[in-house]
């Protein structure tokens, strides 16, 4: 039995997208038997150009059912099933997510009809879903919502099998068949040396140029999916690689921290987020005529103090809409959803209600500052420490009246008197911008790893460290 999964999701970034919609069929080898199809309720809002593309709204889920109510209805119809889609890790990993948040798992052998097409189509200038129906003359209308992908990949699927004569649709099953070719340039070792661990990793070219420089929780693996990408860019990347170096870190953090350090360093050819210079957007804060405190953005010109500084208008709603989510914050005061009335976040409970006159507003306003608190405290000193490269040590980021001066390592049992002593095992490094805003999101979220933050006021001395501030948790 074959599963044809296709879903929609709120299009934000890693674990926080969720699923808006979803279309399973069931094909036994000769048609479809079953099917079940739904929106689901994300409780977060959709991003503005998923929502554009796809047609589906906030408010047309408001009633759907949240996916914890038909869990085991996507579970059971997909089990004993192999999992097929046209950008299978895609849906796949989507489910998945959902399923691991709920405490579940979630295994199935899959197959992509992406994949498929390659193998039995070669040649083609694009393997979207919709050029490959065209190309084998399949009409599939308006492909938009997960339904009309579900069923245009279905028919895809059945003119594929008729078309595969050599067993390529059983290959791709068997037990190797998600192993990438390595591109020819690559020694044969390039990826078997590489490690499944957190850290650094250089793509370097002919003349041992450093053109790319990425960071990974498994280096391994990160690499690998530059290997089976068909994005133009990353074949070409791939295509000027002949040998790739690593620098493992241990943490994330410490990786990120690095990474936008030799960024900024090689300037890599095939880089482009943080090479860049010149802000020119702004966050900015004002208060109505209420009393209520409004976050905004504009261009840096027309703000005269802003909070934070990006790039472009994308960063500057993306870290307001991390606001609303981690402190609760509402939209409709944040700049993000222009409308009267309640806002979508106070539908789905994450808002307290100000937006409805429930909550007061001197309450919400202490919200805003405790959200904006990692910003105002740059001047801080404090030692963030997360994990090492083995289980007998530790990474330290220090920062001092707000300046970054670099990470090192140390052993677990090592204790530090005074600040200064760590100088001794840190690296030192370049602050910046980039860094900063590196270090704000750290502290506001923690990206899921252990950590333990030192706030301190006397930087000659740690003996006297406030409690009462930041997260802390014993490693």
């Amino acid at each position: 039995m074959y599963a044809i999964v296709e879903t929609e999701t709120t299009g934000l970034r890693g674990e926080d997208n969720k699923i808006t919609e979803i279309c399973i069929l069931i094909h036994d080898g000769q048609k479809v038997v079953r099917e079940f199809s739904s929106l689901v309720n994300p409780e977060v809002s959709i991003k503005y150009r998923v929502s554009r593309r796809n047609g589906i709204k906030d408010d047309m889920l408001l009633r759907a059912p949240k996916f914890y109510e038909i869990a085991k209805e996507v579970v059971a119809l997909t089990k004993d099933c192999i999992f097929i889609s046209h950008h299978v890790n895609f849906n796949f990993n989507g489910i998945k997510n959902e399923l691991v948040s709920l405490g579940g798992v979630f295994k199935r052998k899959k197959l992509s009809t992406l994949r498929l097409s390659r193998k039995l189509i070669p040649g083609q200038q694009s393997y979207s879903l919709g050029a490959v129906c065209n190309q084998l003359g399949i009409t599939v209308g308006h492909v938009q919502s997960a339904k009309d992908k579900a069923e245009a990949t279905v028919t895809l699927l059945e003119r594929l099998w008729a078309m595969d004569t050599d067993g390529v649709f059983n290959f791709m099953l068997g037990p190797k068949s998600g192993q990438a070719g390595v591109p020819p340039q690559w020694p044969k070792t390039v990826v078997a040396l590489l490690p499944n661990v957190t850290g650094v990793y250089y793509f370097k070219n002919a003349q041992g140029k450093i053109i790319y420089v990425g960071k990974a929780k498994d280096i391994k693996q990160r690499v690998l999916s530059h290997v089976y990408s068909k994005v133009h860019k990353e074949m070409r990347l791939c295509f000027e690689t002949v040998h790739i170096d690593y620098t493992h870190t241990g943490s994330e953090l410490v990786a990120l921290l690095l990474e936008s350090d030799e960024i900024k360093k090689h300037l890599p050819k095939f880089n482009r987020a943080q090479k860049r210079i010149g802000y020119r957007y702004g966050v900015g804060a004002k208060m109505d005529k209420n009393g209520i405190t409004n976050l905004f953005y504009d261009r840096l010109g027309k703000l005269k103090s802003p909070l934070a500084c990006f790039y472009n208008q994308g960063e500057c709603r993306a870290f307001l809409e991390e606001l609303c989510d981690t402190y609760g914050l509402c939209p409709r005061f944040c700049s993000l959803q222009h409308i009267s009335g309640a806002c979508f976040h106070f539908h789905i409970k994450k808002c307290h209600g100000i937006c409805r006159d429930i909550e007061t507003v001197e309450a919400y306003n202490k919200r805003v500052e405790n959200a904006l608190m990692p910003i105002a405290d740059d001047k801080n000193t404090y030692i963030i420490k997360t994990a090492g490269r083995n289980t007998n040590e530790k990474s330290v980021i220090v920062v001092e009246n707000g300046v970054y001066k670099g990470f090192g390592y140390m052993s677990k049992r090592k204790r530090i008197k005074a600040l200064m002593d760590y100088d001794k095992f840190i690296t030192p490094m370049a602050d910046n911008n980039d860094v900063q805003k590196i270090l704000r999101r750290y502290l506001r979220r923690g990206d899921g790893e252990s950590v333990l933050i030192d706030y301190h006021n006397d930087v000659t001395s740690l003996n006297e460290i406030p409690t009462s501030r930041g997260r802390q948790a014993e490693m």
